[in-house]
Parts: structure tokens; sequence; C-alpha cells
């Protein structure tokens, strides 16, 4: 009996989900550099997106990118597949240091 429930204790352990890792900023930002740069630095006419804003600049933006409340060709499309999370990671990434 003993052995029972320590196996389907161990079961339910393993079937549990791993805690939520912080998204990966610098792996976020390679998504970016086709069209922002290498560094955020824009150009060609794409604005520059390094250390342009404050983390809640930056994180407003992108949410209203991703509510079309802010015109744009691309990033509307973009911006729909980042999480809250993600945007804050991307936000620390490029916007002015606080």
């Amino acid at each position: 009996m003993r052995l029972a429930a320590s196996v389907l204790t161990l079961g339910l352990l393993a079937a549990a989900p791993a805690p939520a890792q912080a998204p990966d900023a610098a792996l976020l930002a390679g998504a970016c550099q086709g069209c922002h740069g290498v560094a955020g630095e824009g150009g060609h006419g794409i604005p520059s997106i390094k250390q342009q804003q404050t983390r809640a600049e930056f994180v407003a933006a992108m949410r209203a990118f991703r509510g079309n409340e802010r015109p744009n060709t691309v990033m509307g499309r973009i911006t729909r597949g980042y999480t809250d999370a993600e945007i804050a990671a991307l936000a620390a990434h490029f916007a002015k240091p606080e």
C-alpha cells in the first residue's frame, strides 16, 4: 500500500507543470533585429528602439500595437504573438536605463 502511494505521489509530481521561467530577452530581441537592427538602432525609415523610451513607454507602445490602437503595417501582427511577460522582457532589453 505504501509503495502504491509513493508511486502515485511521484507520478503526480512528475506531471506537475514546471515553474514559469522569465523570458530570455536576448532571444526575443533577435526577432526585432530584422527590421530594427542588431542593437535596435533602426534605419532606412525604421525607428530606433534602442534606449528611446522608458520601460513603461515601451510596454505601452507594444500593447497599443497588439491591441490595434496604434496603427502600423507590421507591428500589430508581430506583437500579437508576445505575452505580457515577453513584452516586459523586451522593454528591459531595449528601454532607457532607469
